[in-house]
């Protein structure tokens, strides 16, 4: 995860008067509620703000990366962050728009807590005047009783509004149907506000767009309650290249756990995506200043092939996650595994995370190279495997295979091997144990 160093490394764009400019200029801001009461509150000083991230798996994800790159800037402005881990609501989960969610165990769920809460102290200070906070709302929940819950809570909120969520009346009109439980979420979302409201004067609450309906439950019951105005700031959705957003649900969420998606996985997403797209996600994902980012968009104009953006992409983002270190391990096995590197050089986890994301069998030592060239798919055939090693086409960790009947032997890299034909296509080889 991102060090301290990294963090205090960082500052605001100085190309910008106030946080608000260099958030929409970042195309932070999807919604929010008033603009120029919320502009003009983050420009008087000091307030205090929170996220909540559910733990509904062991990890969070690149869509939860925008809301904790974007609490950082708001502290970086000199506001003071909180970061609320819902160990409550981490046991219902917010209504999927598709079917209802399966319920974990409290201990997975207290389990996921702690590690949430690791990757949240990583991208946020804990020091200073506006040092942030770590909560769970599980300490203010576990002792409420229902009736409590329901005449202090429920009462204020209306059944006919509830149901105009886009996620509740999506699940209505769907054959799966919302339970009591799911539905029951958002009055959940908005006793959070209530409790930073009234315990830490927390008058803004930040997350993303497809939260609305969450996030706006907690400024009316603080209306309702309090009689008091507080604000919200939703992002838009990050989206791939056809239309998706990324995350767990979606069945392509980019972890942060480097157990889940490896540093050079999580390299390599980075450097693979779209020149329609690379700007945006470098506004977004970086603190590369805004004179940077708009020379790295003339570049991608004038020279795409050289993909300076998508490189400066990738190394800021997994030196941010994971650690410069890390990124600089990607950067070294992308450059071997297409013989531009020293294979041998490489450490045995970041090759095999590599050779991971590759076409790969799992052989013995003495198997036909024409074989595995034809099981691995790099070649339609044992022929055509053949025919590729007399034109001279095929490379067992970059050398060449001049032999048509050659075999795996024991010079290969420990438990590894790298497979390539021509110049791109490659394919791994793990050795049986």
């Amino acid at each position: 995860m991102a060090t301290k160093q990294v963090l205090e490394a960082q500052t605001n764009d100085s190309s910008f008067k106030e946080i608000w400019e260099e958030l929409k200029w970042r195309g932070l801001i999807g919604l929010s509620t008033d603009e120029a009461e919320l502009r003009a509150a983050l420009n008087a000083g000091s307030i205090t703000y929170y996220c909540g991230f559910d733990p509904t798996a062991a990890s969070l994800h690149l869509g939860n990366l925008v809301q904790l790159l974007v609490m950082r800037r708001l502290q970086l402005a000199g506001h003071k962050p909180i970061a609320l881990i819902g160990g409550a609501t981490g046991l219902i989960g917010d209504p999927k728009p598709t079917a209802e969610r399966t319920l974990n165990t409290k201990e997975t769920v207290e389990s996921w807590v702690k590690r949430l809460e690791g990757q949240a102290r990583s991208f946020l200070s804990f020091e200073g005047t506006n040092g942030a906070s770590l909560v769970n709302n599980l300490d203010w929940t576990q002792s409420m009783s229902s009736i409590d819950f329901l005449r202090d809570i429920g009462k204020h909120f209306r059944v006919g509004k509830m149901l105009s969520k886009d996620a509740v009346s999506a699940r209505l009109n769907s054959d799966a149907g919302i339970s009591y439980t799911e539905f029951s979420y958002q009055i959940l979302q908005g006793m959070d506000f209530l409790e930073l409201f009234r315990r830490n004067n927390c008058v803004l609450q930040i997350g993303g767009s497809d939260q609305w309906g969450n996030l706006t439950s907690g400024t009316d019951l603080i209306h309702k309650v309090e009689g008091k105005s507080a604000h919200i700031l939703a992002t838009p959705l990050i989206t791939d290249s056809e239309g998706k957003k990324y995350g767990k649900s979606e069945g392509n969420a980019i972890w942060l756990d480097p157990e889940l998606t490896s540093p050079y996985a999580f390299y390599q997403f980075w450097l693979n995506v779209e020149d329609s797209n690379v700007i945006n996600l470098l506004k977004v994902f970086t603190f590369v200043s805004k004179s940077e980012i708009e020379d790295l968009e003339k570049q991608v104009a004038a020279e795409p092939h050289l993909r300076a953006a998508q490189k400066r992409l990738a190394l800021e983002v997994t030196t941010l996650v994971h650690s410069a270190e890390a990124a600089q391990a990607a950067i070294d096995a992308s450059q071997a595994l297409f013989g531009q590197g020293d294979l041998a050089v490489l450490d045995a986890q970041t090759l095999r995370s590599a050779l991971l994301e590759l076409p790969n069998v799992t052989t013995k030592l003495g198997a036909s190279i024409s074989d595995l060239l034809a099981e691995t798919g790099l070649v339609a055939s044992k022929g055509a495997a053949r025919r590729a090693i007399a034109e001279g086409g095929v490379y067992l960790n970059n050398l060449k295979v001049e032999d048509e009947l050659a075999t795996l032997d024991s010079t290969i890299l420990g438990q590894f091997a790298v497979l390539r034909r021509g110049k791109k296509t490659l394919a791994g080889i793990f050795l049986e144990k």
